[in-house]
């Protein structure tokens, strides 16, 4: 797959439900982030992923299953629901808010460890991308590096693609984020879907 630019202009809504399709369906599993805080779904990474796709004739259903404010632990409680539509691609972008939290790191990597378990588990031959996050600096610098660590060394373990960081030309820009700071808004949900997009070109 080539490599491809975004047409600016509006979104049409994508419509997840659980409805049969003979198409492969991408799973977006994550927090705020990809529930697109503060927009309308129509506005969100996994949205504009859809777009992409549909625009290059690609069939792919994309799911977004993004829920504000869930941890890793939260994640791992609702994880057997998502999967009761067949998953051929997996997007995990979860352990954000455990950071925001100060939760410990081995309590973090262990849930993530148990979602991507029953993902495939469920389907075997299912492909898994592992959405990379940073901790805030204020938690102290091993805190940070060990947090960053926690994703590379669950692509490595479970042989996944990895999107080294979700949000990067993004974080820290206030032209691309919301008043908070910490979510994107448009704009940076469309840098923020050509993060995934780059990483999905190997693997669709």
């Amino acid at each position: 797959m080539k490599k491809y630019c975004f047409v600016l202009g509006i979104f049409s809504l994508v419509f997840f439900s659980f409805t049969q399709t003979n198409k492969k369906t991408i799973v977006f599993f994550g927090d705020s982030l990809t529930a697109g805080y503060g927009l309308s779904t129509a506005q969100a990474f996994p949205a504009i992923v859809q777009e992409v796709l549909n625009e290059n004739g690609l069939e792919y259903e994309v799911l977004n299953a993004g829920l504000s404010g869930e941890t890793s632990a939260g994640g791992l409680s609702r994880i057997d629901w998502i999967l009761q539509k067949k998953v051929d691609i997996f997007v995990l972008e979860l352990g954000a808010n455990d950071a925001l939290r100060g939760l410990p790191l081995d309590q973090t990597k262990s849930n993530l460890q148990a979602i991507i378990d029953k993902v495939k588990a469920k389907y075997p031959e299912v492909k898994i991308v592992i959405a990379g996050m940073m901790a805030p600096p204020n938690l102290g610098e091993d805190y940070t590096l060990e947090f960053r660590s926690i994703f590379t060394e669950l692509a490595q373990h479970n042989k996944a693609s990895l999107i080294p960081f979700l949000l990067t030309g993004v974080a820290g820009d206030k032209e691309l984020n919301l008043p908070d700071g910490i979510h994107p808004n448009i704009e940076g949900h469309k840098t923020v879907a050509n993060n995934v997009i780059q990483v999905l070109n190997y693997i669709l």
